[in-house]
């Protein structure tokens, strides 16, 4: 397992574009609430619920995912989870009213839910753990790109082509993604022996539970729910409050929040670099909380955009760089049953998404943005902290 085939690594390819493309639908709404509440009628806070309808339904079917493919095969799953969201992504665009655009969400976050955790489990099960975060930080690179170009074409599109628009052509993105995949299943050999000796498929939704019952497992869990309450949830308010705080256009603030994308791939692509630099994944787990804490501070209080760049800058750094670390940490937590495991870590941290969401909708919506960002820092500060424990036991 320490070495990773051709077609394999073609395969990791392939499954890249389909985890850019389910990045792209996830973070394409963030600079678009402005212009949907304006279009809607409603406030922002109420737009936001395209946002936090996605992240729930993403981490409601992580529960299903993890046994469907540790029993019938990750690659196949990924495939139909692409070619559902190429379909949902091309209805969303129809969407008459705000309703019906937050059920189209929905939906749309529970095909994609199937795309990038399975890909990190098939990851898990093909590359040994000495060489895992590098694999990881790879993937990473063409997530956080993705993340990027939904956050810009979001904005630009809601502007200037109408955010219907922006949905037909994820549609085509997640359309050629499932086509690949499906030429590639058809070269792939016979089922991978981890996958063919799965359980049954009601006994690999029984594991589920049996995880839970696993400490190790319930820590890195729990703090994962945390970051992506904290993280997430203020990520989501950024192009936001850059619009309201430093009287960006909404275009201009989608752009400036792929600064929050340039951070994590300056540290995907120098992965192996920086664990070394750092003295292993607890270094990375300091600088990361550290960055992250910085970011949110100059974003809450300063009003220079060049600030509010760095702000946007130093937070994407210091995630990615503390969230690989959590990734890395979830592929180990159970190998048993890695897909599963690994959709369960995905669930919890959209879990704590949504309710992040949720609650920033509250102080956006009341003007506390700067409040609250303040209020994420001191927690990340917390969390950092007990992740930079959790590391130290593995």
């Amino acid at each position: 397992m320490s070495t990773v085939t051709s077609a394999e690594r073609n395969s990791l390819w392939v499954m890249a574009l389909a985890g850019f493309s389910s990045m792209v639908s996830m973070r394409m709404c963030d600079p678009m609430l402005v212009v949907l509440s304006q279009e809607f009628q409603v406030s922002t806070g109420e737009a936001s619920r395209v946002v936090s309808a996605f992240a729930v339904a993403y981490g409601v079917l992580q529960l299903f995912y993890g046994p469907l493919g540790d029993r019938f095969g990750k690659l196949r799953v990924i495939t139909l989870a692409a070619l559902a969201c190429s379909v949902f992504s091309a209805l969303t665009s129809l969407a008459p009213n705000l309703s019906v655009l937050v059920f189209m969400r929905a939906l749309m976050g529970a095909a994609a839910a199937g795309i990038i955790p399975l890909t990190l489990a098939w990851i898990g099960d093909q590359v040994a753990y000495e060489r895992r975060q590098e694999t990881l930080a790879r993937l990473m690179g063409a997530t956080v790109s993705g993340m990027m170009v939904g956050l810009w074409f979001g904005g630009f599109a809601a502007e200037n082509l109408g955010w219907r628009t922006a949905f037909a052509v994820v549609s085509v993105l997640f359309a050629a993604a499932a086509l690949l995949l499906v030429r590639k299943l058809r070269r792939m050999p016979a089922t991978a022996p981890t996958e063919a000796s799965a359980p049954g498929l009601l006994a690999s939704f029984g594991n589920t539970f049996k995880l839970l019952g696993n400490t190790r497992v319930r820590q890195v869990l729990t703090v994962t729910a945390i970051e992506g309450a904290l993280v997430f949830g203020a990520m989501a308010f950024i192009p936001t409050h850059l619009h309201l705080q430093y009287d960006m256009s909404v275009v201009f603030a989608g752009t400036v929040m792929m600064l929050y994308g340039v951070g994590g791939l300056i540290y995907s692509q120098l992965a192996r670099r920086w664990l070394g630099w750092l003295g292993g994944e607890r270094g990375l787990v300091r600088t990361g909380a550290s960055c992250i804490v910085l970011g949110l501070v100059l974003l809450a209080w300063t009003h220079q955009p060049v600030l509010g760049m760095l702000g946007c800058f130093a937070t994407g750094f210091g995630f990615y760089m503390m969230h690989n670390t959590l990734q890395t940490q979830a592929t180990q937590m159970a190998p048993h049953a890695r897909g599963t495991a690994v959709t369960l870590f995905a669930c919890m941290l959209f879990f704590g998404q949504s309710a992040g969401v949720l609650v920033m909708a509250q102080s956006v919506d009341q003007g506390w943005l700067p409040l609250a960002f303040s209020l994420c820092a001191v927690g990340v500060a917390a969390l950092g902290w007990r992740i930079h424990r959790l590391v130290g036991q593995h």
